[in-house]
């Protein structure tokens, strides 16, 4: 599910000054708005050291996959190998990094010295002027590099142009899927990359709390996603998304366009995310604003279930795709689905995260990669009654040697949400 497409109150905000620590997750004393304070100082962010070992790692992997450079383009993957922040457009910025040699940049002309900028250290930048094509500097950079043949992987997410660009410049170099190496590093996080998702997921709980406790009866989930997104930046994190869905618009996990206010017994379920220096949360929460039914409690109850199976199930060596077969097996048990079907667990189980919100790979019928230590998860069950309300908890965890932790403590109850 691509939670930016999903009912935002707002977009990322600027991060103020830095400040407590990785692992707080203390319950804010007021409902104050002035009782939140910045929890981002001691956090620290990636090196260019680590940065670097990043592309020795993609180095490596070329030589056991016989590939011979590998094509970033503006984008996730170009943060997470060089630290250069870009907006993608039709003008071609990226990166070539053999699998011999240095790693070599390439942006227009007049984009050099801002892209110099975010290096996190110093290499090449051959540049091109408006009536020049880039994809020849891209050719000659491997040309340099003593590639006049073979393979240049192509970053899973290179838009068709660029790719389109380059095989018109040459006819001796194959062009090939990069995710082997892509994803070979950047699904495995290293500690400092954990310590970055555990605070960003200690900022969106928190926020979190503050939230619950200054929602009132007839707001719109504008005016919370507002309150959401506020919070979480005074707290430190950069807004990703702040979610909120009430009543029936909880049914569709996407939302409705239709007009949606607090109301006595109505659903509430938030889908909310931060990022610090670049690493990402995602938490989802679903209660009852004042005394649940008895219905609402069973559903509530059973998607729990399925979240504490679910995390039961991933153990390192488990295929991803046996988490969402256990937990939609335990729903179908119970008279939900069968399958996708609603009403019952209408999407995957939950999704890889990092600097992206959404990373390979995911817990999702089919999917046979095994789970290793360093992959991180969301784990997010739902269940949803297309024309009544709909549930879903989300807790994000990673593997270790002896199983899975959670960076946040799952919902205590429908009643007590935040414990």
């Amino acid at each position: 599910m691509n939670k930016r497409s999903f009912l935002k109150a707002t977009t990322a905000l600027t991060m103020g000054s830095l400040t407590p620590a990785i692992g707080y997750n203390a319950i804010s004393e007021t409902n104050s708005i002035t009782s939140l304070r910045n929890m981002t100082q001691k956090a620290k962010p990636i090196t260019g050291a680590e940065r670097k070992a990043r592309i020795l790692k993609a180095q490596s992997l070329m030589k056991t996959h016989n590939i011979d450079a590998l094509l970033l383009e503006a984008g996730s993957a170009l943060i997470y190998f060089t630290g250069v922040k870009w907006r993608r457009s039709e003008r071609f910025t990226g990166a070539i990094i053999p699998r011999v040699g240095d790693i070599a940049f390439v942006t227009p002309y007049f984009e050099e010295p801002s892209v110099r900028e975010s290096m996190a250290f110093e290499a090449e930048v051959r540049t091109w002027h408006e009536h020049e094509d880039p994809f020849k500097i891209v050719v000659d950079i491997l040309k340099d590099r003593d590639i006049k043949r073979g393979k240049l992987a192509i970053e899973e997410t290179v838009r068709h142009f660029i790719v389109d660009g380059i095989a018109r410049m040459t006819t001796t170099t194959e062009l090939v899927s990069g995710k082997d190496i892509t994803r070979g590093c950047r699904m495995f996080k290293s500690t400092n990359e954990l310590a970055l998702m555990q605070l960003a997921n200690d900022i969106t709980l928190e926020a979190y709390r503050y939230v619950y406790k200054n929602i009132h009866l007839n707001m719109s989930p504008q005016e919370i996603g507002s309150m959401m997104s506020e919070a979480t930046q005074l707290l430190g994190g950069a807004v990703q998304f702040s979610g909120v869905l009430l009543n029936e618009a909880s049914a569709y996990p996407h939302g409705t366009k239709q007009p949606q206010q607090v109301k006595e017994g109505g659903m509430i379920l938030m889908d909310c995310g931060c990022s610090v220096h670049d690493y990402e949360s995602d938490i989802s929460r679903s209660w009852v604003f004042g005394e649940p039914t008895k219905k609402q409690r069973q559903v509530w109850n059973t998607v729990k279930q399925g979240q504490e199976l679910a995390l039961e199930t991933a153990q390192v060596g488990v295929p991803a795709g046996k988490i969402d077969d256990v937990v939609r097996a335990f729903y179908t048990k119970l008279g939900y689905g069968p399958d996708y079907q609603t009403p019952g667990l209408s999407h995957r189980l939950g999704h890889g995260i990092g600097i992206d919100g959404h990373e390979p790979i995911n817990f999702v019928r089919g999917e046979s990669t095994k789970l290793a230590p360093g992959m991180c998860f969301s784990n997010e069950p739902g269940i949803y009654l297309f024309g009544e309300f709909g549930v879903r908890l989300e807790d994000c965890l990673y593997m270790t040697e002896t199983g899975p932790k959670l960076f946040t403590d799952f919902s205590a109850s429908i009643d007590q949400p935040f414990g």
